[in-house]
């Protein structure tokens, strides 16, 4: 489990910048603030996001082929073109066969091969397609699901391989809930226009590839219905993305025979054992899940389960296959993203090879444009929020001194992993052959699969990272509590090394701080410094924290975006736990700096003011209506509007560096301000 700054898949697709956006950025980077994308005709205590990026807003256009558009997608696109460059370098070379340069090179070729990818159409899928036919019941339907997982294609089933959560030393598999193809449980539910139009799109999206596959169209339609009523059934089972938040909830470690009573027409061993799993326990996060899927198994048909998993797979492997698969898996996801058109290929290679390659590409990557200096200055502000952090558990007038020493034993407790790792993972498993970009795909998975279920049972490799080093992204992992840092996010606009302090704490400053927070709310306050899930807070203690916490659950829950939808503050709330908490620990960590100390005005504003319009244009983003209403069911995170304005106006020093007073939109009163970290 991690907690990101954003969510893991936000930037899969990101176009490059237009002339005039790069023109900008150079700009902007000079004075590390765009003074131009302000709308000055807007109080700074009215709405301070708008104040400080209302003009690009309404000058900004999304690109086509995004569904947003802003900080982290200029700066991904920047990486973007400099992996491209490493890779097409890499592909270009006569690299010795197993060479890491060989592997990303190759791999990335063959993946822009596109005259033998369409010339081979959907045969890749056929010899699967045909183990699929030859099933005759639930048994040995779920033996093929093994031999599938085995191979690194999850279906049905979900599992992961991490520290259990009250044994933080030691690794687990842990199932989760799995097997439907829209966002969450009541997207099969809902009535309203936009989510029924997604159960339509799905349909459609399940007929066109049937179709694409050789199956009648009017046979394809009916494959849809009998898809869509099967996962409606199995998504009663499904917890909501707010139950989903619940660790203890989430906590069902039990023996492999107690999952077997649970759900007694899987046969867990068998499947266990066409996986490769060895394991006498299990940790189940929604076994009710697993007990519905048992039922459904033998209560609907052999062949309504052999479309489902025809269907799994087909749209699993779609995007490694030709153009017209691609563009059906597009059409589809375009429901939710609002895209208006594909990424160009090669981006999407380079994506697939940072996801699948990134600790060989992320060599090259950190040789090339990470240097030292960057990684020291890093140290610097972890170090300096860290202490910011410490002085501010201490002052705390909420908490007693019993729970502050244990808050200060985890906080002084965390693993700060900076740029990228200190050593490389291995992968002499994989083979890349330039001229079979499937087979490459395939030989990646199985790799990652192998690499996870060797560490079932076996200590925790602390050192190991979630990200690879170009990620332009940062987490926090509560099991081994520590927070990351990669390469890719130490760049402009949340870090450079020759830009103001303001700036630097405004930006990459709150984004250290956020994920320090992470450890300390709703969530990461359930572990202990080491890691496991258990209670070090007082009784009292414990509730004075739920009770403030409830604050921000209604303060959220009273913005809204689009026509009059409502943030969800109980799913949002560690994230903004995170994001009142950064701001705060930032701002004091800056005050510690020279420039913190002093008045010196740049381009009119003064120190304090520059550090909250440094953290304010980090969240620049423009969203596609359809990507806002996907996020605002799903998404942990707040819009980004809200992930300015809501911690600015909890936090006095902002009304101070902006003269905000009662009547402006943003007051809250001082004694109703969320004050937790």
């Amino acid at each position: 489990m991690k907690y990101s700054l954003l969510p893991f898949a936000a930037f899969a697709l990101v176009m490059s910048q237009s002339c005039k956006n790069k023109s900008d950025s150079e700009t902007a980077q000079k004075s590390y603030f765009d003074v131009s994308g302000m709308d000055t005709s807007v109080k700074p205590g009215d709405n301070f996001y708008e104040y400080v990026n209302g003009t690009w807003l309404k000058n900004s256009k999304i690109p086509d082929d995004q569904s947003a558009w802003g900080s982290f997608y200029t700066l991904y696109q920047e990486n973007l073109n400099k992996l491209k460059g490493l890779l097409e370098e890499a592909a270009a070379s006569k690299s010795e066969k197993g060479s890491l340069e060989q592997k990303v090179g190759d791999y990335y070729a063959s993946g822009m091969d596109t005259l033998t990818i369409e010339k081979l159409g959907a045969e890749p899928l056929k010899p699967a397609l045909a183990k699929i036919d030859a099933v005759t019941d639930h048994n040995s339907l779920m033996k093929l699901v093994g031999k599938f997982a085995a191979s690194g294609e999850d279906y049905l089933i979900g599992y992961y391989v991490g520290a259990d959560d009250k044994n933080s030393a030691m690794n687990i598999l842990t199932m989760y809930q799995s097997g439907l193809t829209l966002p969450e449980k009541e997207y099969y539910t809902r009535t309203d226009s936009a989510t029924e139009a997604s159960r339509l799109a799905m349909k459609k999206h399940i007929t066109d590839l049937f179709v694409l596959c050789g199956e009648e169209k009017t046979i394809a339609e009916k494959n849809a219905g009998i898809i869509l009523a099967l996962e409606t059934e199995m998504a009663k089972s499904h917890r909501s993305p707010v139950e989903l938040r619940n660790p203890q909830l989430n906590y069902n470690k039990m023996p492999v025979a107690e999952l077997q009573k649970r759900s007694p027409n899987i046969n867990w061993k068998e499947l266990f054992g066409a996986i490769g799993i060895s394991t006498d326990s299990v940790n189940v996060g929604q076994p009710a899940y697993y007990e519905s899927l048992s039922k459904l198994l033998v209560s609907q048909p052999i062949s309504a389960w052999k479309t489902k998993l025809k269907y799994d797979y087909i749209s699993t492997n779609a995007n490694l296959l030709s153009k017209a698969f691609i563009t059906a898996n597009f059409e589809f996801d375009r429901v939710f993203s609002g895209q208006k058109k594909q990424s160009s290929r090669w981006k999407k290679m380079v994506s697939r090879v940072d996801g699948g390659l990134g600790e060989l590409l992320g060599q090259l990557y950190v040789k090339k444009y990470f240097n030292d200096t960057a990684k020291q200055r890093m140290d610097e502000l972890v170090n300096n929020l860290q202490k910011a952090f410490a002085a501010r558990i201490q002052q705390l007038d909420w908490m007693s001194p019993e729970t502050k020493e244990k808050a200060m034993t985890k906080l002084n407790s965390f693993m700060k992993k900076i740029g990228y790792p200190n050593k490389w993972k291995n992968f002499d498993d994989v083979s890349i052959d330039r001229t079979n970009f499937f087979a490459n795909a395939l030989s990646v998975r199985m790799h990652h699969q192998k690499e996870e279920l060797a560490k079932i049972n076996k200590p925790v490799d602390r050192t190991e990272w979630g990200m690879s080093p170009p990620t332009v992204n940062a987490y926090y992992n509560p099991s081994n509590n520590e927070i990351v840092f990669p390469a890719g996010i130490l760049q402009f606009p949340f870090f450079d090394a020759n830009a103001d302090d303001a700036i630097n704490y405004g930006a990459i400053g709150m984004v250290i701080g956020h994920e320090m927070t992470h450890g300390f709310d709703d969530q990461g306050s359930q572990y202990d410094h080491q890691g496991n899930m258990v209670n070090w807070w007082t009784k009292e203690d414990g509730e004075k924290f739920k009770t403030k916490t409830t604050g921000l659950v209604d303060l959220y829950s009273s913005y809204t975006i689009l026509d009059n939808l409502h943030v969800k503050g109980d799913l949002t709330l560690g994230e903004n736990i995170a994001d009142v908490g950064g701001l705060a620990i930032a701002y004091d960590a800056f005050k510690m700096t020279k420039q913190g100390q002093d008045t010196t005005k740049i381009d009119g504003f003064t120190p304090d003011q520059r550090f909250f319009l440094g953290y304010a244009q980090v969240w620049r983003m423009k969203s596609r209506d359809e990507n806002l209403r996907s996020r605002i069911t799903t998404d942990p995170h707040s819009p980004e509007m809200y992930r300015v304005n809501g911690p600015a106006s909890n936090f006095d020093p902002f009304y101070i560096a902006f003269g905000v007073k009662e009547g402006d939109k943003m007051y809250i009163a001082p004694d109703k301000r969320a004050k937790i970290w």
